[in-house]
C-alpha cells in the first residue's frame, strides 16, 4: 500500500513540476533528464524509512535513515548523468562536427555591392523610430488613459509590415496575478507605431465594431499563459522559442511561435516551421516554413542566424585555426530590414576577428527562408558610423540610434536618428557604408538628405564610381519659385516648364537662388532617384551665367 501511495505521490510531484518547469521531451534537450531525476529523488525519499525514539517527556527524531537508491535506480541515475554530460560532448563538440556547425547557414550567396539588392527608397518610407523610442511613445498612449494604464503594462515591441506599411506593434499585457484574474477575457488590444512616422501612434482596442481581447500571453496565468497553453496542448516534445506578437493584414493578433529542433547533437538549433496562435480564440496552427502564411515576417529567430553567422566565419579553417587565418565575425546583433523584393531580413556586418573599426562585408539573411547573402564590401563597422553621426553635432551631446541601411543615390547607406538624454529624436544622419567621413545631417530627413548628397557629391572619387547614380541635366524656364524657411535654412520650391516635378535646393547649393524670379532660365543637375520631391545637385541662373 506504501508503495501504491509513493507512486501515487511522484505522478502527482511529477504533474506539478511539469506544469511549471515545462521540460521537453526530445533528444537533445537537457530539461528531461532533469525531470527523471527529480522524479528519482522523490520516490527515494518518499520510500526511505525513519525511527522515532523517546526521550524523557519529549519525542524527537533520534536519526533518519536514507535508504540508499536500489541498483535498478543507480544504473538509471548513471545512465542520466552520462546522457547529460558524455553524450552532449560526443555529438556536439565543434571538435567533431565542424563542417556540420559551418554549413548550418546554408549555402551563403556573394554578391559585390550592397545596393544591388535594396532599391532607392523614398524619405518618406525610411524607418525613423527605433524600439526604444516606440517603447517610449507606446507608454505616453498607455499613460494617456489612466483607467487603463493601471490594470496593463506594454509588451515587447516587434517590426513588421502591415498592408505594406512598417509598423513597430505590441501587446497589452496583464500587470499582475490580481489584474489578469479581474479581467480573464484577456487584455483589450494593442498599440501600433508607425516606424517612419513618430506622429503616427495608435492604439488598436476593436476591428470591425468588435474588441480585442488578448487573453493568451506571456503574462497570464495557469493554462492562459502562451508557454502553458501549447505546452499542454501536444507541444511538450518539440522545441519552441521567439515567441512573436504580430498582427495580419486584417488587425487580428496572433503569437508567431518558432518550431525548433537539435540538428548537431545537444547544439545546432534550426528552425523548421512556426506554430501560430490566435491570441483572442487560442486557436492553433501549425506551417512549415513553405506554407507560413506571407503576413507573418520572422520564421527565423535573430540569436539563431547570429549563432549560425559566427559559426560559418568561426570555422573557415576548421576547428583548429589559432592564428584566426580568414576568421570572420558578425559586428552587431542582426536588426530586420526589407529588400527590394518586399521581403525581410536579418541584416548584419561582418568584420575579420580582431577587427574593430571596418568591415569586409555585410549578411542578408531571409527571416523566412534563411537565404543568405554575403555582400563582399568593405565599410564602417556600425558603430564607427553611429560615432561619425555624432562627431557632426558632438556639441550637441546627442547619441545615435542603430544605424539601418539603405540605398540613396545608388550608395549603400547608413540611416540613423541622433537622440538627446530623454530618448526623442533631434536630428537625423546619413553616412555612406563604403566611407563613413561622408556624413550629412540635418534637422529633418529631407535636410540630412541635402547635406548627405552635398557631402556625396564633394567627396571626389572617395565611392565607387560604378555605385553613382546617374545624373540629369536640364535647362528650362522657372514657372514658379517660392522661399520656406526651416529650423534657420532657406530652402527653394520650385517648378520647370514642361517638367511635372516639383525641385528643391537651397543657397548652400546656389548663391543664385535668392536672386532668381519667375521666368528666368536655368540650369540644373539632380540625381535620378525616386523621391517625389527632388533635391538639385547644382542650380545656375543663366541669366546671371553667360
Amino acid at each position: 500500500m506504501r508503495k501504491v501511495k509513493s507512486f501515487l505521490l511522484v505522478i502527482l510531484g511529477g504533474f506539478v513540476v511539469a506544469y511549471f518547469y515545462m521540460p521537453v521531451v526530445n533528444f537533445g534537450f537537457l530539461g528531461f533528464p532533469v525531470f527523471l531525476l527529480i522524479l528519482i529523488g522523490l520516490w527515494v525519499v518518499l520510500n526511505s524509512p525513519f525511527s522515532l525514539a523517546s526521550l524523557g517527556d519529549q519525542t524527537e527524531i533520534q536519526n533518519l535513515k536514507i535508504k540508499k537508491p536500489g541498483k535498478f535506480f543507480l544504473i538509471l541515475i548513471g545512465i542520466i548523468l552520462v546522457y547529460m554530460t558524455i553524450v552532449p560532448i560526443v555529438t556536439s563538440w565543434a571538435l567533431f562536427r565542424t563542417n556540420d556547425y559551418r554549413d548550418l547557414i546554408g549555402k551563403i550567396d556573394t554578391e559585390s555591392n550592397l545596393s544591388n539588392h535594396m532599391l532607392p527608397i523614398s524619405i518618406e518610407k525610411i524607418r525613423v523610430v527605433d524600439q526604444s523610442l516606440a517603447q517610449l511613445l507606446g507608454d505616453k498612449v498607455l499613460g494617456s488613459q489612466p483607467a487603463l494604464g493601471s490594470q496593463v503594462t506594454l509588451g515587447e515591441f516587434n517590426i513588421q509590415k502591415v498592408n505594406n506599411d512598417l509598423y513597430w506593434v505590441a501587446p497589452l499585457l496583464h500587470s499582475g496575478f490580481f489584474k489578469w484574474q479581474k479581467n480573464m477575457q484577456g487584455t483589450n488590444g494593442y498599440v501600433m507605431v508607425n516606424a517612419c512616422n513618430e506622429r503616427d501612434v495608435k492604439l488598436v482596442q476593436e476591428i470591425n465594431g468588435k474588441k480585442i481581447y488578448i487573453k493568451y500571453q506571456s503574462e497570464a496565468y495557469f493554462f492562459d499563459n502562451l508557454e502553458r497553453y501549447l505546452y499542454f496542448h501536444g507541444y511538450w516534445n518539440v522545441g519552441l522559442t521567439d515567441y512573436s506578437f504580430e498582427i495580419d493584414d486584417s488587425g487580428t493578433p496572433y503569437w508567431v511561435v518558432t518550431k525548433y529542433k537539435k540538428t548537431i547533437g545537444f547544439a545546432g538549433e534550426d528552425a523548421q516551421g512556426v506554430v501560430i496562435v490566435n491570441a483572442q480564440t487560442g486557436e492553433i496552427n501549425e506551417y512549415s516554413i513553405a506554407n507560413t502564411p506571407k503576413w507573418v515576417d520572422r520564421i527565423q529567430p535573430g540569436g539563431f542566424i547570429e549563432t549560425q553567422l559566427n559559426d560559418w566565419g568561426n570555422y573557415v579553417k576548421g576547428f583548429w585555426n589559432f592564428s584566426n587565418e580568414n576568421k570572420l565575425k558578425i559586428t552587431e546583433p542582426v536588426s530586420m530590414v526589407y529588400g527590394d523584393d518586399n521581403n525581410a531580413y536579418w541584416y548584419t556586418g561582418l568584420t575579420s576577428v580582431g577587427s574593430d573599426e571596418s568591415t569586409v562585408g555585410f549578411a542578408l539573411v531571409n527571416t523566412r527562408t534563411k537565404k543568405a547573402f554575403w555582400y563582399k564590401q568593405s565599410g564602417a563597422t556600425e558603430i564607427s558610423a553611429q560615432n561619425s553621426a555624432k562627431g557632426k553635432v558632438q556639441e550637441k551631446g546627442f547619441y545615435a540610434s542603430l544605424p539601418i541601411p539603405y540605398n540613396i543615390n545608388n550608395i549603400p547607406t547608413y540611416v540613423m536618428t541622433l537622440k538627446d538624454n530623454g530618448g526623442l529624436v533631434k536630428m537625423y544622419a546619413m553616412v555612406a557604408i563604403e566611407d563613413y567621413t561622408i556624413v550629412g545631417v540635418g534637422n529633418t530627413m529631407r535636410e540630412a538628405l541635402m547635406a548627405y548628397k552635398n557631402a556625396f557629391n564633394q567627396s571626389g572619387n572617395k565611392i565607387s564610381t560604378k555605385s553613382k547614380t546617374e545624373k540629369s541635366v536640364i535647362k528650362s524656364v522657372i514657372t514658379r519659385i517660392n522661399g520656406d524657411v526651416k529650423n534657420g535654412n532657406t530652402y527653394y520650391y520650385f517648378t520647370l516648364k514642361n517638367y511635372p516635378k516639383i525641385f528643391i535646393g537651397s543657397s548652400q547649393i546656389s548663391n543664385d537662388f535668392p536672386l532668381t524670379n519667375l521666368g528666368d532660365s536655368v540650369y540644373i543637375t539632380f540625381d535620378n532617384d525616386n523621391q517625389e520631391a527632388i533635391d538639385v545637385s547644382s542650380f545656375k541662373n543663366r541669366n546671371f551665367n553667360k
